[in-house]
């Protein structure tokens, strides 16, 4: 692998700007990677070549006449398959979808990318209907983990996490309504930031944005390098006039002397699953690291968490799936995957009528309530993004191993932002990660604090392939 695929898309783009090496030569690169991992991974789902290539002579020959140029001008990434790219098919990996018209527009986030310089180069594979912690449709079939192709990548964003990790794309964008960027991005051993709910307009995101689901689902960037993520966050935030529950809240990094006021806690478990050995010795030295750097570190945890996963089906579920049955039938999806069907099957026991509907709802509330008076005693919380490393394909479903993706499941309940960085590695060579969450609207804490943790311990490495 050529040494610059493994650069952050900040440190790409700056060798852009200085002549390094030209845009067109960066995506060739990129595109030569996607050839040599993708068989292995199936991670691509629409390959962008000579779009790509196009895109990027345009790019040299603007830099060579001196036009203005983006901080990401000339650099690649690639988008989630849940998200519209003008020219392309937008399927979220369902049947139903296949055939769908091309996108007459860009997505606002893809659009912000592009105006900055960004190249789309390829699109990632997902579940179907993005409901799945497995990255498997019946279009395009299964995706692999690039540290051993037993296991899963994760989902939704598995496609994503999967390319990024093995250095087919240095960053992209995908989505989070349980876990859906933290958990690849764990597994895969990547950074990336579910932001505060309605910290980014979903305009061009399917499904749509809109409805009660929409403080539960949120878009995040993905990248290998926490810098990236900075990067990303000062682009993409702000409403775009057209999603109505966007906020214009703006986005600035922590400054650097921010840290050393900072109290965090920690914690390893949540009170309903247990924890590997592993996974509690990531998080507990990721705790340890920061106790010289912050003002102070604490081990403590919210209380309701233990209620988060049974709150998080209650909400998705108090029909027992009905709609999502009805919305996969509106689209013609004549059949769904399996994984799927499966997280179906589970909303079923949650099924209520509106009474119970509005208990949900109470209890909702109770829990925000709650996690905020927490986090008025604390600036951030370093925890687990799920119980162990990556799973083997196929037991996400599996009663414990679900329950388990409720440590992502608490802060889409909550509407805070939550950054994952890699702090580590099992005996076999698979990522472990941290969650590092932060009040609303301060992704810039959440992101100070992972970028310390990757600059202890390293963050993402290289697959061994």
């Amino acid at each position: 692998m050529h040494p610059v695929l493994a650069l952050s898309a900040t440190q790409q783009a700056a060798c852009i700007r200085h002549g390094k090496f030209s845009s067109a030569e960066l995506v060739r690169l990129h595109l030569d990677r996607i050839a040599h991992v993708n068989p292995a991974l199936n991670a691509v789902v629409e390959l962008l070549a000579a779009r790509a290539l196009a895109d990027a002579r345009a790019a040299d020959a603007a830099l060579a006449r001196g036009a203005a140029t983006g901080p990401l001008h000339g650099v690649p990434f690639s988008i989630k398959d849940s998200l519209e790219l003008a020219g392309t098919v937008c399927t979220a990996g369902t049947l139903g979808r296949r055939t769908a018209p091309a996108s007459a527009a860009d997505a606002t986030l893809v659009s912000r990318l592009r105006a900055a310089g960004a190249i789309p180069i390829a699109k990632t594979n997902l579940p179907d209907l993005l409901f799945a912690f497995e990255t498997d449709n019946l279009l395009f079939g299964r995706t692999n983990n690039p540290y051993d192709l037993a296991r899963t990548p994760g989902g939704s964003s598995g496609g994503e996490a999967a390319l990024i990790a093995a250095c087919g794309s240095p960053m992209g964008l995908g989505s989070d309504c349980a876990g859906s960027v933290r958990l690849p991005a764990a597994f895969c051993g990547i950074a990336t930031i579910k932001p505060t709910s309605h910290r980014l307009p979903r305009t061009g995101h399917f499904p749509p944005s809109g409805g009660w689901i929409e403080a539960l689902w949120q878009i995040g960037p993905m990248s290998r390098r926490v810098e990236d993520l900075v990067l990303m966050m000062r682009l993409l935030a702000g409403g775009d006039g057209a999603d109505p529950t966007a906020s214009d809240m703006p986005f600035a990094p922590l400054p650097e002397t921010g840290l050393r006021d900072l109290r965090i806690a920690f914690y390893t478990g949540n009170g309903l699953v247990s924890t590997s050995q592993d996974v509690a010795a990531v998080v507990s030295a990721a705790a340890e690291s920061l106790t010289s750097q912050v003002a102070r570190v604490h081990e403590d945890r919210p209380a309701c968490l233990a209620a988060a996963y049974d709150l998080e089906m209650k909400l998705l579920g108090a029909d027992g799936g009905d709609a999502l049955r009805a919305y996969l039938s509106e689209l013609g999806s004549t059949r769904a995957h399996p994984l799927l069907t499966a997280w179906l099957d589970k909303l079923e026991p949650y099924r209520t009528d509106l009474a119970g509907f509005q208990n949900y709802w109470a209890e909702w509330d109770r829990y925000r309530a709650e996690i905020q008076s927490f986090f008025a005693r604390y600036d951030a919380v370093v925890c687990p993004v799920y119980p162990q490393a990556a799973l083997p394909h196929g037991v996400s479903t599996v009663e414990e191993n679900f329950r388990g993706f409720s440590h992502t499941m608490a802060y889409n309940l909550a509407g805070l932002p939550g950054a994952v960085v890699r702090c580590g590695e099992t005996p076999a060579g698979l990522p472990l990660a941290v969650q590092v969450v932060a009040p609303a609207w301060r992704e810039d804490i959440a992101l100070a604090v992972a970028a310390r943790l990757e600059q202890d311990f390293g963050g993402w490495k290289p697959a061994p392939r």
